[in-house]
């Protein structure tokens, strides 16, 4: 049963507190730490390994929620300190990918919009400039991944659907600097993945090659879903996500338009549960889920939800309610012992380990919450 507004309020509120009062003890054992998972329990820490990974600003994202919410300077002290290590990613190109919004959006963007800090806005443009250099101007897109050592696969012409949800760090920069260069990047590679990436029945494609000089579509894969053609939940996450904060930011009805026909798709797909599968195409006999992808997909449809354009806000909002009720009642480990939140993630179908804890999940779980009562930092 899906709660009314009012009763969402309440009981949304209640689970924000709840979450509130089991970080302030994960902060605590973490503050020093980088985490992009759990251990029996514990925290990792990637800032002592492996700086460069692409999930290092969601920490920093979560301890800016939280100040938000909470305004106790412990979370923003360590929110800074997240910022300021991955200062060491600028001398090293490699560390630098179309994840650079992943990375410096939840971190110096945000301390930029709190604080006006200046050294914030800095790293935030050298990162905007560095994704900006990114774009093939012939296939109008934004490479993803740089080469890796040892891999002879030709990845120059890939890009991907995660790199929409990136886009907002061009468009901040523009208004920053009040340089429409950054921006005119995000449309076209907006407009390219608008065109390229979802088909007709509202899934999205994870991975797609272009002609590297003539532009236009090479082929597909199926990247971290189950195959080519199936429909990778956390894309679909990340596509109605991007498309929505697409939309926000340059007012083209079309992006929202996309962002709603991947979310109809989403919502059409949603087991009764409301718990969300690796990917909707996954064999029958499969049961892994990746509650990350529930995450990130409400907190897309909260935001269309949210647009005067937008004709059915409750078909929207109240599907988004159902995904964080879902993961409320059954995906969060409330142990303040334990550093894990968000449970039963998957980072890619293929994967030898699945159903663990992710800090991606755990940064959007919160980020539904505070959008839900009003109490969200907006960083993208």
């Amino acid at each position: 049963m899906i709660l009314m507004e009012k009763e969402t309020l309440i009981w949304a509120e209640e689970a924000l507190e709840k979450v509130t009062k089991k970080m302030e003890c994960v902060h605590e054992r973490s503050k020093d730490k980088i985490p992009y998972t759990t251990v029996n329990g514990v925290h990792d820490d990637h800032s002592k390994n492996d700086i460069g990974w692409w999930t290092n600003g969601f920490w920093g994202g979560i301890m800016w929620q939280l100040y938000n919410v909470t305004k106790d300077e412990r979370y923003k002290k360590t929110a800074i300190e997240n910022e300021e290590k991955l200062d060491a990613l600028f001398l090293n190109y490699k560390l630098l990918d179309h994840d650079n919004g992943f990375k410096w959006l939840p971190t110096a963007v945000a301390n930029y919009r709190v604080t006006s800090n200046d050294q914030s806005k800095n790293r935030g443009i050298l990162a905007a400039d560095n994704l900006a250099g990114r774009f093939n101007a012939n296939g109008n897109f934004i490479r993803a991944w740089n080469d890796w050592d040892g891999d002879k696969v030709d990845r120059r012409g890939w890009a991907i659907i995660d790199c929409m949800m990136n886009l907002p760090l061009l468009y901040w920069a523009s208004e920053t600097t009040k340089d429409p260069r950054y921006k005119h990047i995000a449309i076209k590679h907006a407009n390219t993945a608008k065109e390229n990436f979802v088909r007709p029945d509202g899934s999205v494609k994870h991975i797609v090659e272009f002609d590297i000089e003539k532009g236009g579509e090479v082929k597909n894969y199926g990247g971290q879903g189950y195959k080519e053609g199936s429909s990778w939940t956390r894309g679909q996450g990340w596509g109605i996500y991007g498309f929505a904060l697409s939309f926000l930011h340059t007012g083209d009805i079309e992006y929202l338009k996309t962002a709603q026909k991947i979310a109809d798709h989403f919502i059409e797909k949603t087991p009764e549960n409301g718990l969300i599968p690796v990917d909707f195409e996954q064999p029958s006999d499969i049961t892994w889920e990746d509650s990350t992808a529930a995450a990130i997909a409400a907190c897309g449809m909260i935001q269309i939800s949210k647009f005067d354009e937008c004709t059915d806000k409750d078909k929207y909002y109240n599907a988004a309610v159902k995904l964080i009720k879902a993961l409320t009642d059954n995906r969060i480990n409330w142990n303040e012992n334990e550093d894990d939140l968000l449970t039963k993630c998957t980072a890619a179908y293929h994967d030898e380990k699945h159903e663990f804890s992710i800090i991606y999940g755990d940064y959007y779980y919160i980020e539904a919450l505070c959008k839900l009562t009003d109490k969200e930092l907006f960083i993208w």
